[in-house]
């Protein structure tokens, strides 16, 4: 490829500049993607993680929440999302903590033998009812244009949003629940990429709360049939059908910015663009335009995925495909989560791990080849918290984390899991880095930010309103770093889309 003109043009083939690609090209205007890879997709891909055994792995994400019905729709795809029967299983002494997916007495039950009355289960009720009414209210603006914090905060209860949005996540759940391993049940989803105490003055966690409890307004986090890789399948299809020009293997060097369009740069290549679409995030895109870096992220996920040759017994006697059936965790109560995140915030791996696993063939094995999906053979993947870029810097110290997780898991099966493990694979953030182009291996690029307008904060532009703007008025965010990015959701690649059409 040599010289090329184009109106858009986009920085990075992941799944939302696919999305944005693809949106523009609808409605008529010519976009090339440049995607430094062989393929597109960025994290949204399934892979043969193992050598010799036909198992193709969401290998870095692997849940659907976040995208929005209309925009599945919009665009055509054929995608197939199954929800599960089991949302959580929480192991500990004796017994474990199960959530249905639709809560019935079984979660009751669960809670009582857990807490001995019916007071924590109806604290948690209350609760996620509470967050059902914020989820409502944010939900159908996020494929808008930014709304108001205020025209949110008007349709939700004034306690219930001092609990989420002013103050810090962990004062609400230690002043509604008692029981400690059900404070971490809820705390968890405060922590999915994002290094924070529960009770940061930033509000991270809350930030990222949120966002994992919003999607299509009851944050139910769904199975992609096919794996990951189908999801970007499916972009990939509308997008070349709809006329995107995609140039995988295509590293970018730099980019001028000017006002009245862009130069991109890389080696044997210029394409000119009225627009530019940045899918790689900000830090990345900062070194492009040859300006000063802001602080570089850093990602504090361990991320392990395992082949096994069937699931292990549990102590507590629970059926296997049930537990594992939803998300297991491992040493999430809320005092083990504050304890690892105060010992890796001084720089030291924690003393035990603290995350939770996820079987995607109990709900969909058409990621296994034939011999394996008529076995017992069955897809773990394990999202480890607290365990930030600084505390994994070599193979030794993830050694040490893989150790730990099966401690962490051993402690609750009959049986040991080692001797179940056909394959294995583990990723640091900075394996991630070196994988994927993700500044230290974060997965939101940065920190989340709330997906509205602040008190006294007025856009100028339809950029500003779709909350993708950067500091240059033909270069606009696409991809997890837009203001609401973060997720497999396409969010952000449909808004910058829009910004533009608007402009």
């Amino acid at each position: 490829m040599s010289d090329e003109r184009t109106d858009v043009v986009i920085v990075g083939g992941g799944h939302n500049a696919l999305v944005a690609a693809t949106y523009l090209a609808q409605a008529g205007r010519s976009v090339t993607i440049l995607e430094r890879l062989a393929h597109v997709g960025g994290a949204a891909i399934s892979a043969p993680v193992f050598d010799g055994l036909d198992a193709r792995l969401s290998r870095y994400s692997y849940l659907v929440s976040l995208m929005p019905s209309p925009l599945i729709d919009q665009l055509g795809l054929r995608l197939e999302l199954r929800s599960r029967d089991t949302a959580s299983y929480t192991p500990y002494d004796g017994g474990g903590l199960l959530i249905e997916t639709v809560e019935g007495e079984a979660t009751r039950e669960s809670f009582r033998a857990l807490t001995g009355s019916d007071d924590e289960y109806a604290h948690w009720q209350a609760f996620y009812d509470e967050v059902a009414t914020v989820a409502e209210a944010i939900a159908p603006t996020l494929l808008s244009p930014l709304p108001h914090v205020g025209d949110l905060r008007d349709k939700v209860e004034m306690a219930v949003w001092t609990d989420l949005v002013d103050e810090p996540l962990g004062v609400a759940i230690e002043r509604r629940f008692t029981h400690d391993l059900v404070r971490g049940v809820v705390a968890t989803d405060a922590l999915i990429g994002t290094f924070a105490s529960l009770h940061d003055r930033t509000l991270i966690q809350n930030r990222c709360f949120l966002y994992h409890l919003i999607g299509n307004g009851t944050g139910e986090w769904r199975v992609p049939v096919g794996g990951m890789g189908a999801v970007t399948a499916e972009l990939e299809r509308v997008a070349r059908e709809a006329g995107v020009v995609i140039r995988t293997n295509c590293e970018v060097e730099g980019v001028e910015a000017r006002d009245d369009g862009v130069t991109v740069t890389g080696d044997g290549f210029v394409v000119d663009a009225h627009w530019l679409l940045s899918g790689v995030a900000p830090y990345v895109l900062a070194q492009l335009l040859g300006e000063s870096v802001p602080a570089k992220p850093s990602g504090s996920q361990f991320k392990i995925n395992l082949l096994v040759s069937r699931l292990p017994q549990l102590k507590s006697g629970i059926d296997p495909a049930i537990a594992f059936a939803g998300t297991f965790h491992l040493g999430e109560s809320m005092s083990e989560l504050e304890a690892a995140w105060a010992t890796a915030s001084r720089g030291e791996l924690p003393d035990a791990a603290a995350g939770e696993l996820y079987c995607h063939t109990l709900t969909d094995r058409s990621i296994l080849g034939r011999e394996l999906a008529a076995s017992d053979a069955q897809t773990l993947t394990y999202f480890g918290l607290h365990t930030p870029y600084e505390v994994l810097p070599d193979e030794a110290a993830a050694t040490r984390a893989y150790e730990q997780f099966l401690t962490a898991i051993n402690e609750h099966l009959a049986e040991p899991i080692e001797p179940l493990i056909l394959g294995v694979e583990h990723k640091t953030p900075a394996q991630i880095e070196q994988a994927l182009g993700m500044p230290g291996g974060h997965i939101f690029h940065g920190d989340l930010a709330w997906p509205w307008l602040e008190e006294g904060e007025k856009p100028h532009n339809p950029a500003e309103r779709w909350g993708v703007a950067t500091s240059h008025p033909r270069v606009l965010l696409c991809g997890s770093g837009a203001r609401r990015g973060g997720a497999v959701s396409g969010i952000g690649g449909h808004n910058a889309a829009h910004a533009i059409l608007e402009s």
